[in-house]
Order: C-alpha cells, then sequence, then structure tokens
C-alpha cells in the first residue's frame, strides 16, 4: 500500500492529531502535582502513563470523525451538537475498551471534542462556537448522576459543562496567559506547561477533587498552586519547594486535579492550533 504522505492529511486528520498530541503531551508533563505523569500514578490505584497513552490514541478516530461532522454540516446547530454527542459516546466507548473499563478521558472527549469541532468550523473562533454546541441540549444524551453531577449539586461548583459553555474561562484567561507569560521569561517549555496548568488551578473548582477531599482539598489545590506562581513559578528553585509541597499535600489528601489536567490538555490544543494557522 503507498504510504501516505503527510500533505495528503486532510483537515479533520489534523485536527485530531492535535487533539491526541494535547492529550499525551499533558499525560508526559512532569512534575504534575498528584497526577500520572512520567514519575508514577499521582494519586491514581487504576491509572499508568503507558493506559493515558493508549486512552489517548484509541480516540483519535472519534477526533476525526467530529470534525468531518462539522464540516459536513458546517455550522453550530442542533444537529451537529447532537451527532458530537452520539461520536462522544462512542469514542468513550471505544476507550472504556482500551482501558478496560477505567475513565482515563471522559472529561477530556467533552473539552476536546467541542474544541475540535470548532476548530473544524471556524479556527478563528474555536472557544466562541465551542461554547455555543455545549449550550445546546443533545435530546439522546442520558442523564447520570456522574461525579462531576454529584459536586456540583452538592457544592455548587461549576463544571465539565458550565466551563465550555462560558468558552473555557480558565483556559482563555489563566492558562494560556500564563503559559505565554512564562515562555517569554524563558522558563522553557515544560516549565512553561506546568505554569500554566498551576494557573488553572489557582482558581478552578476542580470537581475530581471536590469529589476525592471536598472544599479542604480544593483550598489547599487553589492555594498551593497559587504559592508556586507567587514564587516564581516552575522554573524557579523556590517555585519548585512549593510545587514538591503541593504535591506532597494532595497526595495525602488523595486528590487528583483531574478537571484541571483535562482543560491544561484544551489549553495545549488551542495554542497548537494558533501555532499552526
Amino acid at each position: 500500500m503507498r504510504a501516505l504522505k503527510l500533505h495528503e492529511l486532510t483537515l479533520a486528520d489534523r485536527l485530531a492529531d492535535i487533539a491526541v498530541d494535547a492529550l499525551i503531551d499533558e499525560a508526559d508533563l512532569s512534575p504534575k502535582p498528584a497526577l500520572v505523569d512520567r514519575r508514577g500514578n499521582g494519586a491514581h490505584n487504576d491509572l499508568h502513563l503507558g493506559l493515558m497513552h493508549a486512552s489517548a490514541l484509541s480516540l483519535w478516530p472519534m477526533f476525526k470523525e467530529m470534525a468531518e461532522a462539522a464540516l459536513e454540516f458546517g455550522e453550530v446547530g442542533l444537529p451537529l451538537r447532537e451527532a458530537l454527542g452520539c461520536l462522544g459516546r462512542e469514542g468513550e466507548q471505544a476507550m472504556l475498551a482500551t482501558t478496560g473499563g477505567v475513565n482515563t478521558h471522559r472529561g477530556a472527549i467533552w473539552a476536546l471534542g467541542l474544541l475540535t469541532a470548532a476548530a473544524a468550523l471556524d479556527p478563528r473562533d474555536v472557544t466562541l462556537n465551542a461554547a455555543r454546541l455545549a449550550l445546546l441540549n443533545d435530546r439522546f444524551a442520558p442523564q447520570p448522576m456522574s461525579h462531576g453531577a454529584q459536586v456540583a449539586q452538592r457544592y455548587g461548583a461549576r463544571g465539565a459543562r458550565e466551563e465550555a459553555q462560558l468558552g473555557f474561562p480558565s483556559v482563555v484567561q489563566r492558562g494560556l496567559p500564563q503559559l505565554r507569560k512564562s515562555r517569554l521569561q524563558n522558563a522553557g517549555e515544560q516549565n512553561a506547561r506546568l505554569d500554566a496548568l498551576l494557573a488553572i488551578m489557582t482558581e478552578l473548582a476542580d470537581t475530581c477533587v471536590l469529589y476525592r477531599a471536598g472544599p479542604e482539598g480544593l483550598r489547599t489545590m487553589q492555594h498551593g498552586a497559587q504559592a508556586v506562581l507567587d514564587a516564581g513559578g516552575s522554573a524557579t528553585l523556590a517555585g519548585r519547594r512549593h510545587l514538591h509541597a503541593l504535591d506532597t499535600q494532595l497526595l495525602a489528601l488523595n486528590a487528583s486535579p483531574g478537571g484541571a489536567a483535562d482543560l491544561l490538555a484544551a489549553c495545549l490544543f488551542i495554542d497548537r492550533l494558533d501555532g499552526a494557522s
């Protein structure tokens, strides 16, 4: 069979590549507080880095099909929203089949799925179109009481759905600006990405942390992340000491900031998209 040349990749292929790369880059980033990374499993006993990689790769067909659906429908509307919902549920089943039933990227399917479709529609208005899609109700979506839904009900926290409906403010207002600020300060790419994650963590009501450790865990995450940035960020010795302390504290609370990790992947997706345009 003739090898596929890079210039023959379709837009949907390229967007799926960017989405999977963002997930793998997020997983590989180290040292992330209480999250799976190159050091180990963080606060998880059912996850490891290889599983995160396999999960991300299993989602490539879904991201491609979401981009193709956006190109086919050509506009934000209920038909596209419901097509994305169907594809997302199929992608989740493919993920669970790959991971043996472990939820590795359910939140990322929602966030990056919306962003991939929005980028296919118009790369200049990615977060706006993603928000418009998120505001539409999928009539066929099941309504399980997920961990995020339980936390939102108990604490009134903004979950992944509302974050998307608002245009990903944690990414646009905190993650991306910090990523670019740290790059300008010559922090190095890995440290800039860590700083972006921490910036997201400073104000995010992470439902994963709330579910595992309640308000105490959330305060620990937010204050600890801010302390790293206040100390000069992850590229400084003082910042690294605060980062190590935050990792230790979150591990003791069994609190993994999975919501922030999903949003970092969204941040890396948009950043790479901007760089490719």
